[in-house]
């Protein structure tokens, strides 16, 4: 099996680089899916978040209000390592019994963990190999007022939160850049795929 960490900073590009991965055969471990299962409706999870954080952070069906949550973390550090607390430690341990469930079908299966916070939470020395998926902060900071909707205070809070592009790419094995169109950057996502990941793969 080859492990494969894939990040990026908000915006980037890099759940496109997650599609075009699954295409070509790699197992994908999403580790946002993963931290909204580990909240979901009657989790241990949900529990812990609402006794650390109030019933502010519910929205009425009782699930977690994702907005509520977000603006409180965002605004606050402390906050949201309290929040990563709880979350992270779960979202590790399912995405170690999901890569070995991958191996046990297909021993040389490329298995990518897709974790927008690898190098915040220090876990590239977890993987065979790291690929950072590189956009300029200008180029994010613009996709961010595009897509999302936010404003350009709450555009540049997401993007302060997280590490900084200097500290992503020092942790590269890889780099997808992703500044051109979408076929330009799945044929970057292929060659990545032919000349690197699969054969070391298969090597391995």
């Amino acid at each position: 099996m080859l492990r494969v960490g894939l990040t990026g900073g908000i915006a980037a590009g890099k759940s496109e680089v997650s599609r075009r991965l699954a295409e070509r055969g790699a197992v994908i471990v999403d580790a946002d899916v993963l931290a909204r299962e580990a909240v979901a409706p009657g989790s241990d999870g949900l529990a812990e978040v609402v006794e650390a954080f109030g019933e502010g952070i519910l929205a009425p069906d009782g699930t977690l209000d994702r907005a509520a949550l977000g603006a409180i973390v965002f605004a606050d550090p402390s906050r949201r390592d309290m929040l990563n607390a709880i979350i992270h430690p779960r979202v590790r341990a399912r995405a170690a019994q999901l890569a070995g469930d991958a191996v046990a079908g297909d021993p040389h299966a490329v298995v990518v963990q897709d974790i927008p916070l690898l190098v915040e939470t220090g876990q590239a020395g977890a993987f065979d190999v790291v690929v950072v998926v590189d956009a300029p902060d200008d180029v994010r900071l613009a996709r961010l007022l595009a897509r999302n909707g936010m404003d350009e205070a709450e555009a540049r809070s997401r993007m302060s939160a997280q590490a900084t592009r200097e500290q992503r790419l020092a942790a590269a094995d890889h780099v997808v850049a992703n500044t051109g169109s979408l076929p330009e950057l799945r044929a970057a996502v292929d060659r990545l795929w032919d000349e690197v990941l699969e054969p070391a793969a298969r090597e391995g």
